[in-house]
């Protein structure tokens, strides 16, 4: 194979940045531009390392909502009178609206409507008032509209703009911080799974709601007044964006996960077709690994086991679901993006047959170890979708493009919490979870059709070595 030449050349139009500091436009071969000469320090003041880990810190907050939620399910149900189908509805209106405001959330951003620190303050306070309505609101309907549609808006806002935020200052190697950040949102439940399993009840439910919904406000109040995103094509300025291929780390990462020909409006990105089918591999992923957290600890004391064990696999989930993301965007720095993708999904989908089996024998420890395996699958497709999406459709529309793919969770919410209690009901857990893993074998069929729109497949990824300027 031979590799595309890329010849550099400098725009016109150089300028000052907000900072003051010099910049100018470098445009490859391609039309790809890049933003060099400010430093992240130019622009945030700090290193640029701090947009990680603060959206990590959000995002470990914001995971009580969906990863701690199942654990919490019995008391809430004889605290207010619901039915199982009642809770099991509620979370899948969160889900709903929690993937349905990424989009709307991205389009703003990109035309300065919303800034990233508008959307992390307006996240926060929904966020609270989603708690103290899952606290006081009896009624079904207002609890949906309180936790569900409210809580599930702030949550899908602060997630959203976290995960875009990585991908936007660190267009070089986004992988293993994507999945860093991503895993956050899983293991940072772990605390509350514990609390909700043997110090939550019907006499404190109102106090220990009402302090997580303040906790949460307070931890992402505190890190939005440091979000801010960088001037569109930028890049970082010690990261040659032409010679970085040609260092031993660099060209490593892009022989696998190629540079974007050109960046992608989302209209653009949806007429390639990559972005409908990267949507659908999501919905069927997303969905199995939503029935999976709303199930597992209802399914371990069907068949019998106790508290400590039910709890215990989904804190071992909710870890190694967070766990395995960062794991998974370091390696498909190396591996490739699609290739790690296809092969998370495929372990989730063997997972759901593992659960079935243990549950059978009434094995407590083949239990615990594919809960371990489903909640690394369940969880690290996630950033590989994350980080997938500026690989193929660029950075400068990323908020917009993610929040299209992100929005197919909307979909998986429905089939994976509220009709999966369904299927539970019509078919027992065996049937459910064989459907399950069924579904997850289609998904992983679906990744492996994907492809960077606008490279040809005879040619090399990564660019060769020129000077800039």
């Amino acid at each position: 194979m031979t590799a595309e030449p890329i010849a550099a050349k400098d725009s016109p139009d150089e300028g000052r940045g907000a900072s003051g500091r010099a910049y100018r436009e470098i445009t490859d071969a391609r039309g790809r531009v890049y933003r060099v000469g400010e430093t992240d320090r130019d622009i945030l003041g700090h290193s640029r390392n701090l947009m990680v880990y603060l959206p990590w810190v959000a995002m470990m907050a914001i995971s009580v909502f969906e990863y701690a939620y199942g654990s919490a399910e019995d008391t809430l149900s004889h605290a207010h009178g619901w039915t199982q189908s009642n809770t099991f509805w509620i979370l899948s209106i969160w889900v709903f609206f929690q993937a349905g405001i990424a989009f709307p959330a991205g389009w703003l951003r990109e035309r300065g409507i919303l800034t990233a620190r508008g959307a992390m303050l307006t996240g926060s306070v929904m966020c609270a008032a989603g708690f103290l309505a899952l606290s006081h609101l009896s009624n079904v309907a207002l609890a949906i509209l309180g936790f569900g549609v409210v809580g599930g808006l702030g949550s899908g806002l602060v997630y959203a703009t976290c995960i875009n935020m990585v991908g936007k200052w660190f267009p070089e190697r986004r992988g293993a911080r994507t999945g860093f950040v991503n895993g956050g949102f899983a293991y940072g439940s772990l605390p509350f799974i514990f609390i909700f399993n043997y110090a939550f009840d019907t006499a404190n439910y109102h106090r220990v709601l009402d302090l997580i919904g303040a906790y949460v406000m307070v931890v992402v109040l505190t890190a939005a007044f440091f979000f801010k995103d960088p001037p569109k094509n930028w890049w970082p300025a010690d990261v040659d964006p032409l010679t970085h291929a040609g260092s031993g780390k660099g060209a490593a990462g892009l022989s696998k996960n190629p540079p974007v020909v050109k960046q992608y409006t989302p209209k653009e990105a949806i007429r390639t077709g990559v972005l409908p089918l990267m949507w659908v591999a999501l919905v069927m992923t997303a969905g199995v690994s939503i029935f999976g957290i709303s199930f597992q600890v209802d399914f371990a004391k069907d068949v019998g086991f106790g508290p400590l064990v039910a709890a215990s696999s989904m804190g071992v989930m909710a870890v190694i679901n967070g766990v395995g993301r960062g794991v998974v965007g370091w390696l498909s720095d190396t591996w490739g993006r699609k290739q790690t993708l296809v092969f998370v999904i495929v372990v989730l989908g063997l997972a759901q047959s593992g659960v079935i089996w243990a549950g059978d024998i009434h094995s407590e420890a083949l239990f615990l170890f594919f809960a371990f395996l489903s909640g690394f699958g369940g969880g690290a497709f996630y950033p590989m979708f994350a980080a997938l999406t500026p690989d193929y459709f660029g950075e400068n529309y990323n908020a917009t493009n993610y929040g299209l793919v992100y929005s197919g969770k909307l979909i998986s919410g429905l089939f994976g919490g509220g009709l999966g209690s369904m299927v539970v009901a019509a078919w027992g857990y065996d049937g459910a979870y064989a459907l399950a893993g069924g579904i997850s074998m289609v998904a992983a069929a679906i990744a492996l059709l994907l492809r960077q729109p606008g490279r040809s497949t005879a040619t090399t990824s990564a660019p060769a070595s020129q000077p800039v300027g």
